[in-house]
């Protein structure tokens, strides 16, 4: 994936401008920045729902404005918040991963064979949440409903991941569970590219090789993720005085007006 010179406008608002941003395959990034910064506009555009008003974004080699977008689609894997609002509560996690073969809110609109249903067992058990096959996407917990929107987007085995904010809202089991799958799939080399964006550093899964700062709309920091999250960028990027620590691969940040962790 390939943004050049990215800008996005809204009602004369700047939500985005001169992005310059690349993933190459197998490698795992964490896009990361305050409320407001366009981290969710970036996701749509980079998952193809959302056209800049300038610049070129290239995606799994096809280029935005010269290419089939509901094809290229399908070989990107997304979930998103609002993604989540519109699944069907009374089906079960089976038929909303199926459902995702065609991008599809529901699995009665096309037909599936077996292997397809195979396919959507074996995307479960990916994420662990195969002994929820049958259950109610609505009975469910907030991590398990996450874990089962992950599976979805790896329904067609997408070549690109785009994750935006997958722990929002969720409890600290829930966090950590869907932490420690996305860990996994990082550390999977059959993974394809993962992006993730999330809001605190803390989210990030063990084994992500990259990060990304945003802050009003533009990039202040993108490289290798040991080299970008230091005190001094995620300082500035989220005007606060930071501390940062790694302790066994896990990240954190705090303020450091306030006491020091134990």
């Amino acid at each position: 994936m390939r943004l050049a010179g990215v800008r996005l406008v809204r009602n004369d608002a700047t939500i985005l401008d001169g992005i310059n941003w690349r993933v190459r395959p197998g490698e795992r990034w964490v896009v990361l920045g305050p409320n407001g910064s366009g981290k969710t506009s970036l996701c749509q555009i980079v998952s193809l729902y959302v056209h800049p008003s300038a610049g070129s974004v290239s995606v799994l080699g096809g280029e935005l404005g010269h290419v089939e977008v509901r094809a290229l689609r399908l070989r990107i894997g997304v979930t998103s918040a609002a993604l989540a609002a519109m699944m069907q509560p009374r089906l079960t996690a089976e038929q909303i991963v199926v459902a995702g073969k065609h991008a599809a809110l529901a699995h009665w609109w096309n037909a599936y064979d077996e292997a397809d249903w195979h396919q959507a067992r074996r995307s479960l058990e990916r994420v662990g949440c195969l002994d929820h096959a049958g259950q109610r996407f609505d009975t469910l917990s907030s991590g398990e409903r996450q874990r089962v929107l992950l599976a979805r987007a790896l329904m067609t085995d997408p070549e690109l991941l785009v994750l935006d904010e997958p722990t929002a809202g969720l409890d600290l089991p829930g966090r950590e569970q869907l932490v420690q799958t996305l860990s996994g799939l990082a550390q999977d080399q059959a993974a394809p590219a993962l992006i993730v964006v999330t809001h605190h550093v803390d989210e990030i899964p063990p084994g992500f090789t990259h990060a990304m700062l945003l802050s009003s709309g533009q990039v202040t920091a993108a490289g290798s993720i040991e080299r970008v999250l230091t005190e001094d960028r995620l300082s500035r990027c989220f005007g606060l005085d930071l501390a940062v620590e790694r302790r066994h691969g896990r990240w954190r940040a705090w303020s450091t007006s306030l006491a020091e962790p134990l």
